[in-house]
């Protein structure tokens, strides 16, 4: 998502699921920031980090054929996914460039300007130098526009309740692993990045859910773990052991009606191009 090579989390057909369910449980939060952001039918809409399309599609649903949506996104499965996903919803006015988020500037040089609203969802994080990012969306953005973010900080702040050492010695280990590649806790510095970029910063808002075995959030983490457990022990920071009484601790957590997870905090900003 970040680069023109697989991003973190891999594109094969498993991750593409594990998208689509994450929008779908992450629906609600989507649809608010970009009311917030004015979205409106007509908009002329710049997706960053669109992977697959999902929210590219609902986005295209959102503004109509009299407005347009341009989707980001660094890997070449993924951009097929995302015109095969346009093309059988009927959204000729939403189409992809395959290319690195941190040449957004190149990218779309042709039509800097010319966008109302930017909208990047847990893509931030997989960078570590975001600044040529929001630069490139500052010079795509009309003056006025806006610019919709939402993404992690405070990621390790994940808590299993009952406790367990097992579970939490894996998100340590995530968490180390992850910014080695990225920066789960971006947020923590975006009003700096925006202002710098010559934004305003409109609306600075944390959702923070809770999951329950027996509420739909809780799918989120299920579906992660088996994705991401596996690079992690790979990576050397988390032993086959430690990864098996990880999972061990999460289907306990499961079958407990008094389980939950503190999920990580997703924090959202609105800036304004000035």
């Amino acid at each position: 998502m970040s680069t023109t090579e697989d991003y973190l989390l891999g594109t094969d057909s498993v991750e593409s699921v594990r998208l689509g369910v994450q929008h779908r449980l992450w629906a609600r939060q989507a649809a608010a920031i970009w009311e917030r952001a004015r979205i409106v039918p007509g908009s002329r809409v710049l997706d960053v980090g669109a992977g697959p399309g999902f929210a590219s599609a609902d986005l295209a649903q959102l503004v109509g054929p009299g407005g347009r949506v341009l989707g980001i996104e660094g890997s070449p499965e993924y951009c097929q996914q995302f015109r095969e996903r346009m093309k059988a919803n009927g959204h000729g006015h939403a189409s992809v460039i395959q290319g690195d988020m941190h040449c957004l500037s190149d990218l779309v040089a042709g039509e800097r300007g010319s966008f109302d609203v930017a909208y990047a969802r847990w893509v931030l994080c997989f960078s570590q130098n975001v600044e040529p990012v929001v630069k490139g969306v500052y010079e795509a953005l009309v003056p006025g526009g806006r610019f919709a973010i939402q993404d992690y900080f405070a990621y390790s702040g994940i808590k299993l309740a009952p406790k367990s050492e097992a579970f939490q010695r894996g998100i340590e280990a995530t968490s180390a692993f992850w910014d080695k590649h990225g920066d789960l806790d971006v947020m923590g510095d975006m009003p700096r990045v925006l202002r710098e970029a010559g934004f305003e910063l409109e609306s600075f808002e944390v959702v923070q859910r809770i999951a329950r075995p027996n509420n739909q959030i809780w799918a989120w983490p299920t579906i992660f773990w088996p994705s991401f457990i596996p690079r992690v022990i790979e990576s050397g920071r988390l032993s086959e052991a430690e990864g098996e009484a990880f999972f061990a601790a999460w289907d306990e957590a499961g079958k407990n009606p008094d389980a939950f997870l503190l999920l990580p905090p997703v924090f959202e900003a609105v800036a304004v191009k000035k």
